[in-house]
């Protein structure tokens, strides 16, 4: 699969996203892009969220379209696991956790998978009076034909959407 192909595939998934994220970086060798929302919750809520990421992920978003199938281990080496018939996929491995604060992932998101590529996508989350300020962020680099920056403003749109069902999950109990 080339960049063009990646392209095409979050080109479309980028179409229902409600908000875009802000592309910090993108280069042909790699790209950032973040995400700031305000949750209106106390960041123990914002995190057990976290913790349950098939209760707001966008299920179109995933290989089985299954929410039950996705689960996050929030421990130093747990999975981001999605399990599907006779298989699975890993998504991302837990590198960080410090407990209501922040959740640092490593790994390649979706078509990202299969271009020779590291990520880290991290999520930074700061209570004042109540409310939780998340800060999502997503570091992309090494190599895809055609290079990565054609993909930041993809990414990013995507990204942007699962902020956005993160925060009405959080607050109403439902993504949509």
């Amino acid at each position: 699969m080339n960049i063009s192909a990646c392209s095409a595939i979050l080109a479309g998934l980028a179409l229902a996203a409600p908000a875009r994220a802000a592309i910090v970086d993108a280069q042909p060798g790699g790209f950032m892009v973040e995400q700031d929302v305000a949750i209106a919750a106390p960041a123990a809520k914002v995190w057990e969220a976290l913790a349950h990421v098939g209760a707001w992920w966008d299920p179109a978003r995933s290989y089985s379209h299954q929410p039950k199938n996705m689960s996050i281990d929030m421990k130093p080496g747990g999975q981001w696991l999605e399990t599907l018939p006779g298989g699975g996929v890993l998504h991302m491995t837990v590198v960080f956790v410090k407990p209501r604060e922040t959740l640092r992932l490593e790994g390649a998101l979706g078509p990202l998978h299969a271009f020779g590529v590291a990520g880290h996508l991290t999520w930074i989350l700061k209570e004042k009076n109540g409310a939780t300020q998340v800060t999502q962020t997503y570091d992309v680099g090494g190599h895809a034909p055609g290079g990565l920056d054609k993909a930041a403003g993809l990414v990013d749109g995507v990204l942007a959407a699962q902020a956005a069902r993160l925060k009405r999950y959080v607050e109403t109990g439902k993504p949509e």
